[in-house]
């Protein structure tokens, strides 16, 4: 991943990360974004937020030229990613997403959270083994899917005013129809995040052998 692109990301990364924790810092459950039934319900809902929160902005910073030329710090910075962010997120991820009550959530982010930690996992194999090439290219597939916290909310808004020009809708009140699109977006959010990132690996520097840099092990 090119500097510019990875410093980009890390911007984009901790302006929605302060979004998307905010409301959570208190421990309010009154607050919360998603309505939760009970304490234990909020409880696992702060896991998933503030470890996602974690490998979103974390994630980038992986893939910054200076740092991944630094061993050690690499190292620690991506068991920190991977062990702190998202392994306690997607755990989360799938019951937040069963309580949900929403089929296409329930499966969509099921899904996504399963891949998540699959993709985690075989990324953690590869630098074991010191395939370092393999290593990066799973790791990007994490993080878009980590990046899921960001796309989901830019999906939402433009598909919403993407119906306007077909239904006629009127702008001010198309709104209603956000808590129905958001599964959607959820959903479409990680599928877009990954064919991103596998037309990136088809004709990027992973595809070419160059050397991917250290490992998380």
């Amino acid at each position: 991943m090119r500097k510019p692109v990875a410093w980009l990301l890390s911007i984009v990364a901790i302006v929605f990360a302060a979004v998307l924790v905010y409301p959570y810092l208190g421990l309010d459950p009154g607050s919360s974004r998603i309505e939760v039934g009970d304490n234990l319900r909020y409880s696992v809902l702060v896991v998933h937020i503030f470890a996602a929160t974690a490998a979103l902005v974390l994630g980038p910073v992986q893939f910054m030229p200076k740092v991944r030329a630094r061993k050690r710090i690499h190292r620690t910075l991506g068991r920190v990613y991977l062990f702190a962010g998202v392994l306690p997120s997607a755990l989360a991820a799938i019951p937040v997403a069963m309580w949900s009550g929403q089929l296409l959530t329930q499966i969509g982010l099921s899904t996504a959270a399963i891949l998540w930690l699959v993709t985690g996992g075989l990324a953690y194999r590869a630098a074991r083994r010191r395939d370092f090439i393999a290593h990066r290219a799973w790791m990007m597939r994490n993080y878009a899917l980590t990046f899921l916290a960001v796309t989901s909310r830019v999906l939402v808004p433009v598909m919403l005013l993407a119906q306007i020009p077909f239904t006629g809708a009127d702008p001010a009140s198309i709104g209603a129809l956000a808590s129905s699109m958001i599964p959607v977006g959820q959903t479409a959010g990680w599928i877009l995040n990954l064919m991103v990132v596998e037309f990136l690996l088809r004709r990027g520097p992973a595809r070419r052998g160059r050397p991917a840099g250290p490992d998380v092990s």
